[in-house]
């Protein structure tokens, strides 16, 4: 009998041994689940308001139950409390705060207990494997992973990566790319995310990082840090175009990339069904990479607005459909990998611009600085933008404009000056018209001008400013202030600012000990019980 006893204790070690490695998670995490399903038995036999710990000997597999109680000055549970003086009879230097330990005599475990530890266990287990998926492929994030198409479910394909499941929803997957159950296919871990059905492992093969991880896998001098990818820009299944650059001025990087006979660019292509694939060196100077990625169209001239991120780009009459391509494809591309605003435009098209502008600044200028239109026309063409360029340029950038004496200098210098009072005047007053806080005056960086257009725009108070992101600030397409010549830098300034009394808030009501929350209100009540 004994013997069958220990067989049975060893068996027990060697099933947690087993499930341990089918499932791949640590035998410390099965034996835990198998006392804790014990412990659930045992409750259920010596009942719930008893606390019943058990333990499993990790050598022998002995099993011993046992009774916690914790020594207290007043008893209130006798189930799970006991008095000093009691405790003594069990333990000589027993003190208040002690938990004793009373061993149980073990039990047979019936058929629901047995059931009810089974569920205990298969739950215990199926929550580590869990946990396992999800911390194995959360740092896996950013690789690319090899799977085997399980099923097509309303277009978003299932993949089995080993010993878990992933998607790649249909938005993510290239289109016109068919999958059939049983292809063998590679995909980018894009996310991976804890859901109630366990963890969701999110596979990208639209995504920008898929391609320039395929360029690392077919270059040796990418995975070995001599080419570096700078950028990628896809319209995934059509065109995409990646920028890079070498660390050694002896390795072309664009050969590289293309490799003998276009094999390593061709061996990406074939992964991406048949994407084309325009690969750039980069370069420093905007200009020039903008003109790079523009090809294989020939640009004449590029007018850069650094303030705004803007590059125009004139071009040919007959080159302007290559430079846009397809339905914008090349100029879109080409403003994603370079991240400027990108605007291509015929030569006659540049000069109509350009007129326009000049006629606009020479009026500025006669109309503020009250100056003849011959005068306004030469800062013009000397490069003058706007009244702050000629109040407060340097007066020696003046001096090779022919006919420009001091005097005249210090004057238009003045006249400018006075005008852009004037212009802050007019625009703090439409400010309080406008019913924009003194509070959003007082932030660093915002000028009468951008709080106006923030008024208009229906931005008053520093809670409307410090709920809008920098992007919804200085967009070029659709941001508030966009064309003020604010950066992303001073854009998130200005925010953090504007949200600055949220955290004085909240300190205060944690000095307070309060919070709007935790304030007593006064509950009135429909069915309060009448005196008397």
């Amino acid at each position: 009998m004994t013997t069958a006893v220990s067989a049975n204790r060893m068996e027990l070690l060697q099933i947690a041994d087993a499930v341990a490695r089918e499932k791949n998670i640590d035998k410390e995490i099965v034996l835990e689940a198998l006392e804790e399903a014990i412990q659930k038995a045992a409750r259920s036999r010596y009942g719930a308001e008893n606390e019943i710990k058990a333990h499993i000997e990790r050598k022998t597999g002995d099993i011993k139950l046992y009774r916690v109680m914790e020594v207290v000055e007043h008893v209130e549970n006798h189930a799970t409390e006991l008095t000093l003086e009691d405790a003594l009879k069990l333990k000589e230097d027993a003190v208040i705060g002690d938990l004793l330990a009373d061993e149980l005599p073990p039990i047979d475990f019936g058929r629901v207990a047995a059931q009810t530890a089974k569920q205990v266990i298969v739950q215990k287990v199926r929550d580590a494997e869990r946990q396992r998926q999800f911390d194995e492929y959360q740092e896996r994030v950013g690789e690319i992973i090899n799977g085997v198409v399980k099923r097509v479910e309303y277009g978003n394909v299932i993949l089995d990566v080993g010993q878990a499941e992933a998607i790649i929803r249909r938005d993510q997957m290239i289109p016109r790319e068919h999958m059939r159950n049983g292809d063998r296919i590679r995909a980018y871990i894009a996310d991976v995310r804890r859901e109630l059905r366990g963890p969701q492992i999110f596979l990208s093969r639209s995504h920008p990082d898929f391609m320039a991880k395929l360029f690392t896998q077919e270059v040796p001098e990418i995975y070995d840090g001599v080419i570096e990818i700078v950028g990628v820009a896809r319209d995934p299944g059509s065109r995409a175009k990646i920028a890079v650059r070498s660390s050694d001025s002896s390795i072309d990087p664009v050969g590289a990339c293309v490799g003998m006979r276009g094999s390593r660019v061709q061996a990406v292509v074939n992964e991406l069904a048949g994407e084309k694939i325009d690969i750039i060196q980069w370069s420093p100077d905007p200009a020039t990479f903008i003109i790079s990625a523009l090809a294989p169209a020939d640009v004449t001239k590029v007018v850069l607005d650094e303030d705004r991120k803007r590059i125009d780009v004139v071009v040919p009459e007959d080159q302007l459909s290559l430079a846009i391509g397809r339905r914008g494809q090349n100029v879109r591309l080409a403003s994603q990998l370079s991240e400027w605003q990108v605007d291509i435009m015929t030569e006659a098209a540049e000069s109509e611009k350009r007129q326009v502008e000049y006629k606009m600044r020479t009026e500025l200028f006669v109309a503020q600085l009250d100056v003849d239109e011959t005068l306004a026309l030469l800062l013009v063409a000397e490069g003058f933008r706007n009244m702050e360029e000629v109040a407060y340029v340097a007066p020696e950038e003046f001096a090779g404009i022919e006919g420009f004496d001091a005097d005249l200098v210090e004057e238009l210098q003045s006249r400018a000056r006075e005008a852009l009072e004037r212009q802050a005047l007019e625009s703090e007053k439409s400010r309080v018209e406008l019913g924009v806080s003194d509070e959003i005056a007082a932030i660093e960086g915002l000028t009468s001008a951008m709080m106006v257009i923030l008024g208009e725009a229906g931005i008053k108070t520093l809670d409307d400013l410090g709920d809008l992101s920098a992007d919804e600030l200085i967009s070029q397409e659709d941001g508030i202030l966009r064309g003020t010549g604010l950066d992303e830098e001073q854009a998130n300034k200005i925010i953090m600012a504007a949200r600055a009394h949220w955290f004085d808030d909240e300190e205060g009501e944690a000095a307070d000990g309060t919070s709007e929350d935790a304030k007593p209100e006064a509950v009135e009540s429909e069915d309060k019980p009448e005196a008397g």
